[in-house]
């Protein structure tokens, strides 16, 4: 039976469709530009940069998200941090549009996802000021669900701008790709809007007003840290569940981000890429808020568990059988149909095993999990692609930490059940 949402919680949401058009842009069409921009380089070598990439503004997030996300945790904070990382982020997103070579390019793409990635860390953390324990897998398959269909709009008028415009305007090819930045922006504010108007903090820590105030609040956040660190190591539930996210995180994130840069490698036209990635989302919103509804009934684990065993097959798969633009459509689909529910189910699931009040605080270490499993995830491809020529060696190896990832979410399942 489908929930009425509130305003605050459908505002939430649609958030989640102005950034996941961001998103989309930087998996499918930004690493083909980058390509495009960066001639005469080998092709492991384009696919050994981009991994660099992400690894750097994977790492710059996590290194920040902890100490940022105790700050923000103070009453009214977290509204101010999240416009400080999402505006940051639009205006190089705007940025991004302007003519530079590869490398400058490259500098102005990994600050741009600093201040998107950044701002969906304190995003997250609304989850908890935005909606009840019982209503927050729903509302948290919602996000992701209509984040992926809702992102195809701009996307669609992005390709139709990139493939049409040279013969109906008269434009260059990479003209259309940097107005594509701008279409994009354009949409990411306007989505965001609502959220910024209407959000108002519920769960806080006290904070001190005047300067000495403020000095202990500073002071509060760093022991605030460590005793958020104790608490975790302490909580043995809430410990396996994030040493498992870090591991099966890592491959899900890895997959997303290199996926069209590993297609690219391979030599499949890139328009069947692009294409291939927009039936993804077509095919991830269905699946996430089945996924959202089928928690309710099977157990919001289980269905994680089912995700991150799916998600070993689909690295296997591309890393023995994907060789054409066939193969990379079949892998489009199957990302669709686990990648939404295994990323909301996580938020989720994580979002009632904290509290409330530290919110930021814990989601800032939920960030360093997963963006250090994304470091961990492009550095391994990026490694072992540089050693071995061979993307397909580099896909393989995320393969070893999903299985990890998989056997400590058993194991977190065999406890809860000896707990019940």
């Amino acid at each position: 039976m489908a929930i009425k949402y509130t305003k605050l919680e459908r505002n939430w949401v649609m958030y989640d469709v102005g950034n996941s058009a961001l998103v989309l842009l930087n998996t499918s069409v930004v690493p083909i530009y980058f390509n495009a921009i960066n001639t005469g380089a080998h092709p492991a070598e384009l696919v050994t940069a981009w991994a660099n990439a992400q690894t750097i503004s994977s790492l710059v997030v996590a290194l920040l998200m902890p100490i940022l996300g105790s700050l923000a945790d103070y009453a009214g904070n977290k509204i101010k941090f999240f416009m400080g990382f999402f505006f940051t982020g639009l205006i190089l997103c705007f940025a991004q549009a302007i003519p530079m070579g590869a490398l400058p390019f490259l500098v102005v793409y990994v600050l741009c996802t600093i201040g998107l990635n950044s701002s969906m860390t304190f995003y997250d953390a609304m989850l908890t000021d935005v909606t009840t324990d019982e209503r927050m897998d729903s509302v948290s398959s919602s996000g992701f669900a209509w984040g992926y269909v809702g992102s195809t709009i701009p996307f669609v008028l992005c390709l139709a701008l990139i493939f049409g415009g040279p013969s109906i305007l008269g434009l260059d090819t990479l003209l259309c790709t940097r107005l594509s930045f701008i279409i994009t922006g354009i949409w990411w504010l306007c989505f965001t809007v609502p959220l910024l108007r209407t959000f108002k903090q519920k769960h806080g820590k006290e904070r001190e007003d005047g300067a000495e105030g403020v000095l202990r609040n500073i002071a509060n956040t760093f022991s605030g840290l460590l005793t958020t660190m104790k608490r975790i190591m302490h909580d043995r539930v809430l410990l396996v569940f994030m040493i498992a996210f870090f591991f099966y995180i890592d491959g899900v994130h890895t997959v997303i981000s290199m996926a069209t840069s590993y297609g690219s490698s391979l030599g499949i036209d890139s328009t069947q890429l692009v294409l291939a990635l927009l039936v993804t989302q077509f095919v991830a919103f269905p699946s996430a808020i089945i996924y959202g509804r089928l928690s309710g009934k099977v157990g919001t684990l289980r269905m994680i568990i089912v995700a991150v065993a799916a998600y070993v097959g689909i690295v296997l798969f591309a890393a023995f059988f994907l060789k054409s633009a066939t193969e990379f459509w079949i892998l489009a689909v199957a990302v669709g149909l686990f990648q939404g529910g295994v990323q909301a189910l996580s938020r989720s699931y994580f979002g009632r095993l904290i509290p409330k009040e530290r919110a930021n605080e814990y989601y800032g270490f939920f960030d360093i999990f997963g963006r250090y499993a994304s470091v961990m995830g492009t550095l391994l491809v990026s490694v072992v692609t540089s050693l071995t020529h061979d993307p397909s060696l580099g896909v393989l190896s995320i393969g070893i930490l999903l299985v990890v990832g998989l056997v400590m979410l058993v194991k977190l399942s065999r406890m809860q059940a000896a707990n019940a």
